[in-house]
């Protein structure tokens, strides 16, 4: 096997702040070190993972986010311990969740530039 584990998902955001108060505010991440790369931009660990939010520099072409939380959609997926609190608490902050129900374990919401957030906790037997 060539790949090991996931090291890093890398997005780019169209604004830092609002990106760091949905990463850091809503899912609680925390910023980890990182080295000056002459672009703005922020680390976050998540488990054995990294998050990096990169800034997009004028008139990068990086794609274009789906135009809808949709769960089929390219996403990134954070393990949650309780499903019924995490579905709280991103309703009290006005976000959209698209949730199946508890038994699935499983909810998507959408970051400030229309990432797919996934967020997964164990099934319920």
């Amino acid at each position: 096997m060539i790949a090991r584990s996931v090291h890093h998902v890398s997005l780019s955001v169209s604004d830092l702040e609002r990106s760091r108060a949905f990463y850091e505010g809503i899912l609680g991440l925390s910023p980890i070190p990182r080295p000056d790369l002459g672009v703005r931009g922020i680390w976050y660990g998540a488990g054995s993972a990294e998050i990096h939010l990169i800034v997009t520099p004028a008139g990068a072409d990086v794609g274009r986010t789906p135009g809808s939380n949709n769960p089929v959609a390219p996403h990134l997926a954070f393990a949650i311990d309780d499903w019924q609190k995490a579905r709280d608490a991103l309703e009290a902050r006005g976000l959209a969740v698209l949730a199946p129900g508890a038994a699935s374990g499983q909810m998507w919401v959408q970051d400030p530039d229309g990432y797919v957030i996934e967020l997964i906790a164990p099934r319920l037997a």
